[in-house]
């Protein structure tokens, strides 16, 4: 978008009770999630020379289409495990700057050590700002795979029968090269988190639905 707009650059800030994450809503009532917020910043940061590393660090959560969207654009992406701590860690060894989770905590490494969302949002809207565009325009730089997330309640010693780990294998060669399987305790509470990602969304629904079928079956 060229023409400078501002009466449609109405943006939507929510921030959690420690003001440690972010979501946004652009100007059209759409989500603005971390795995956008992520790609917005590191392409910006990439353009003008701040992104340090030449990578993102994000957590196995985020959606495979930020990873896609950010090679388009020489940027790595580089996952850990789900929690803000593995990622400052690995921000830290790697020398990264950037980095973040799918549900909003991003982590700005030239300003802050941990999560701040209030930070997040201002870089939102200086890139907002600069482009001159509506929100919708700018702050979905990708499209997102459809992801399918379901959870068992269970402990995480399910997870070595013998029948749990011969239908996830199925349903990982199953999926090929056409998705991402992840199957993961919870670490907050007695859950079995099942998450499959890809371009076809009626596969990956069919893929989480049969594993969910047989962690359920085999919990009972």
């Amino acid at each position: 978008c060229a023409a400078v707009v501002t009466h449609n650059a109405d943006l939507g800030i929510a921030l959690d009770g420690d003001a440690d994450r972010v979501i946004l809503a652009d100007e059209k009532g759409r989500l603005i999630d971390g795995d956008q917020i992520m790609a917005l910043i590191a392409g910006d940061w990439a353009r003008r020379g701040l992104l340090r590393g030449g990578a993102v660090a994000a957590t196995i959560m985020s959606n495979l289409g930020l990873e896609r969207h950010l090679a388009g654009q020489g940027i790595g992406l580089e996952r850990t495990q789900v929690g803000d701590r593995y990622v400052v860690e690995h921000m830290r060894k790697a020398g990264l700057n950037l980095g973040g989770e799918q549900s909003g905590h991003i982590i700005l490494g030239d300003f802050s050590t941990t999560g701040d969302g209030l930070i997040a949002a201002l870089q939102v809207l200086a890139v907002v700002a600069e482009q001159g565009c509506p929100a919708s325009a700018v702050c979905r730089p990708f499209d997102p795979l459809p992801q399918v997330l379901k959870n068992v309640r269970s402990s995480r010693a399910i997870l070595e029968q013998e029948g749990v780990r011969r239908a996830i294998g199925d349903n990982e060669r199953r999926l090929g090269s056409r998705g991402r399987l992840l199957i993961r305790p919870s670490g907050t509470e007695p859950l079995i988190r099942v998450m499959a990602e890809g371009e076809d969304e009626r596969l990956i629904t069919a893929v989480v639905d049969d594993i969910v079928d047989v962690l359920t079956h085999a919990a009972a």
